[in-house]
């Protein structure tokens, strides 16, 4: 299908005009426009599909471009597979014989870096469906992984370390509020070899990595709880309160986050306690205790204070 108003070249097509072969289409008028002197072609060849869809039909079942390329699903598309085993009860000995040995050697002119290819996309959809990741973010990890793999940063780490890396660094570049720890818990990889991967893939392939917002933490920590949208709306305005004061610098933002949470919780009499809201945060409860002091002092929150200290009377 030709776009409308973008050029087009018809080598068997001439402008009797100016005698050039770029032109303009309209489909919604069937007119060809010469790009170079305006005349309009008379004789319109039809420059647009065949078909038309109905209504109630798929448009799927008529197109024959097929999907767009993912990175997600690349590694699905380089190698052949030959039969499935669930065939195999179909056939007699010698074709289930011929289907062994060439199922054999498939296996064998497979490739490494195919195989390789192969393992991180089932190990980046584990971790996308553990994650509740977002395709956008999983075609952004897949690409990440590639670029890595081309350049030769993988070598010498394990798959399941490379693909954690490229995951969290699609997290933060598409700011979507994924925490270290609920990574290295998805992955089951050391947080200490993450964390050494994610520095070696920033520094060679050369990404920048902003601070992610700590409102974005705000939302999907209140989702999880289950909180009213007035608690969520009184966190957000303690969090730019306390940005305002840049009170959030150098702090972990799940800590601010939980805290900020904690605070709104109370000033709004919903009854969430501090262990709750950590380990939705993936904090201790002494991080949360102490982010929430320091927000008090610092943002003058005594009536916020004074109903703490109602609570722990009570208690």
């Amino acid at each position: 299908m030709v776009e409308e108003g973008k050029k087009i070249y018809i080598e068997s097509l001439t402008c009797p005009v100016c005698g050039s072969h770029e032109f303009i289409y309209n489909p919604k008028t069937s007119e060809l426009v010469c790009a170079k002197c305006g005349y309009v072609i008379e004789e319109v060849p039809y420059l647009g599909r065949e078909w038309r869809v109905l209504e109630g039909e798929d448009f799927q079942t008529k197109a024959r471009t097929g999907s767009p390329m993912s990175y997600s699903n690349i590694a699905s598309s380089l190698t052949t597979e030959i039969g499935k085993a669930e065939e195999l009860y179909q056939l007699s000995d010698e074709e289930r014989k011929m289907f062994e040995r060439l199922k054999k050697w498939q296996q064998r002119a497979t490739s490494s870096y195919e195989r390789n290819l192969k393992l991180a996309q089932q190990e980046l959809k584990r971790l996308s469906s553990l994650l509740q990741l977002p395709p956008h973010v999983e075609e952004t990890a897949m690409k990440l992984y590639l670029t890595a793999a081309e350049r030769g940063l993988i070598r010498g780490r394990s798959i399941e370390a490379v693909i954690s890396a490229c995951v969290y660094i699609a997290c933060r570049l598409h700011d979507v509020p994924r925490t270290l720890d609920e990574v290295v818990k998805a992955s089951g990889v050391h947080k200490k070899e993450l964390g050494r991967t994610y520095r070696h893939l920033t520094r060679h392939l050369k990404i920048k990595i902003l601070p992610i917002d700590v409102t974005e933490y705000v939302h999907r920590f209140a989702a999880i709880l289950k909180l009213p949208p007035e608690v969520t709306a009184s966190a957000i305005e303690i969090v730019q309160k306390a940005k305002e004061r840049d009170i959030t610098a150098g702090r972990g933002p799940a800590g601010i986050a939980a805290a900020a949470i904690y605070l709104a919780c109370v000033m709004h009499g919903i009854k969430k306690t501090q262990k709750e809201i950590a380990e939705v945060a993936g904090v201790t409860e002494v991080t949360v205790r102490n982010r929430y002091k320091e927000l008090i002092d610092k943002l003058g929150l005594h009536e916020i204070e004074e109903k703490l200290r109602q609570e722990e009377e009570e208690d």
